[in-house]
Formats: structure tokens, C-alpha cells, sequence
């Protein structure tokens, strides 16, 4: 793929429907990019893809590296990173990052960006999911029991996406972020961070998006698929 392309393997109402047993080799997703978001089999833990190294960022806020040969993703979405806009920014939280982009992109409402954010933070909030209990458990029932973490004075680093409100159900509407530590030994999805004075953001407008389904997945195949807007704005934070 080229440049600043969306890949997709699967739908977060997959998720949402507890469809995680099984999936495809994070080395076919990295096949299609070096920076982004998902989870692994069974949805233990969140999945970062930063500079083309994967890690899982597990339920106690630790971080693994990840070989991508022998680990299997049921939700990943990957891009081939290049900022098309490159600024240095204090940015107190996501809804000043909403408008930061906003103001960056103005005309982006309907389109992807890639977002990756580096410098040391003064307060990051987030979560890490432990995985299903039973075969089929939803996403919701999953991060029920999520753990909570807040670092302070963290130097790492933010990658993420915003997606148009078209794409919920197939993706996650709006800011979806997760967090790596400088050393890569903690991090996860965020639910509110504040930076320490300015950070380097990079951001790139995409929009070509690319989708691929799971195939022979009883689980898929048979799931209801519904949008449940509610339930995915609930775990996403």
C-alpha cells in the first residue's frame, strides 16, 4: 500500500459482538502499514503499532514486545505513516486536540487522519483490557473489568486515528489514542492525557480506506454486526 492509507481487518461491532477467537498474523497487517491500533486474539490487552514494532499493552499497564510471525490480531487498523503537517502544540486534552486538528484540517470532517504526538505528558488516564472470560463475550462485558492507570510526567508517545462519523460500527467514530512510554514498558488506550508544554504532532489526511473481512470464522460469519453506537462511545471513552 501506499502512503497515508487506511487498512482495516475487521469491524469494531465484531468486537462489540465478542467475535475475537481468531483473526489473521499481525505480520499480514504489517504488511500494510507501520502505525497504528487493535487488539489480539481474545482481546487480551491493546495492541500499539509504532515505527513498525507492535507491542501489547497488557490489563496491569506493562508492555510486551510482540513478534508479529506468531501472534494473531481479530481488529487491527494500520497506516504507512508520513505527517503531511508537521507542528509543535501544548495540547490540554482531547477536546483541544479535537480542535487542533480541526483547525489544522479544516475541511477533514469526512475524511481519516493519522495522528502520532511525541514529547513528555503531564497527566495520561488510561485503560487496559484483560480479554474475554467465555468464548463470544461482547467488548462492553470485556471492559467492564478493565483496568484504570494515570502516569505522570511521562515521556512517550501518542498514536491514533480520527474517523468520520460514517465509518461507527465499521470503525470508531472520532479520537481513538493509544499511549507508549519512551522505554516502551507501559502504556494504553487513553481515556485523557494533558501534555508537559508543547509536544511534536504529526498528522496525515487519508482517503483511501481498505477493509478486509475475516473468512472461514464461524463467529463472523453468524455474528449480528449491529451498530451499537452507545456501547462503542462506552468502552472507547
Amino acid at each position: 500500500m501506499a502512503k497515508n492509507e487506511v487498512f482495516q481487518f475487521s469491524l469494531i461491532s465484531a468486537l462489540m459482538d465478542g467475535v475475537a477467537s481468531h483473526g489473521t498474523p499481525i505480520s499480514r497487517v504489517l504488511a500494510h502499514g507501520d502505525h497504528g491500533l487493535g487488539t489480539f486474539r481474545n482481546m487480551v490487552g491493546e495492541m500499539i503499532v509504532v515505527d513498525g514494532e507492535v507491542y501489547q499493552m497488557k490489563h496491569d499497564g506493562s508492555v510486551i514486545h510482540v513478534n508479529p510471525e506468531d501472534t494473531i490480531t481479530p481488529f487491527a487498523t494500520v497506516t504507512r505513516f508520513q505527517a503531511t503537517t508537521k507542528t509543535k502544540a501544548s495540547v490540554t486534552g482531547k477536546k483541544d486536540l479535537k480542535e487542533l486538528l480541526t483547525r489544522l484540517f479544516p475541511s477533514s470532517k469526512n475524511h481519516f487522519l493519522a495522528i502520532r504526538m511525541d514529547g513528555v505528558f503531564r497527566k495520561i488516564n488510561f485503560r487496559t483490557a484483560g480479554g474475554q472470560c467465555r468464548p463470544r463475550e461482547g467488548m462492553v462485558d470485556v471492559c467492564a473489568r478493565q483496568a484504570e492507570h494515570t502516569f505522570e510526567g511521562e515521556k512517550g508517545t501518542i498514536v491514533g486515528f480520527r474517523c468520520p462519523e460514517y465509518v461507527m460500527g465499521i470503525n470508531v467514530a472520532g479520537d481513538h489514542l493509544h499511549f507508549i512510554s519512551e522505554d516502551r514498558q507501559r502504556g494504553g488506550h487513553i481515556l485523557s492525557f494533558e501534555t508537559d508544554g508543547e509536544v511534536e504532532v504529526g498528522i496525515s489526511q487519508m482517503s483511501n480506506f481498505h477493509l478486509e473481512l475475516p473468512t472461514e470464522d464461524e463467529e463472523f460469519n453468524t455474528a449480528a454486526l449491529a451498530k451499537d453506537e452507545k456501547g462503542i462511545k462506552a468502552v472507547e471513552g
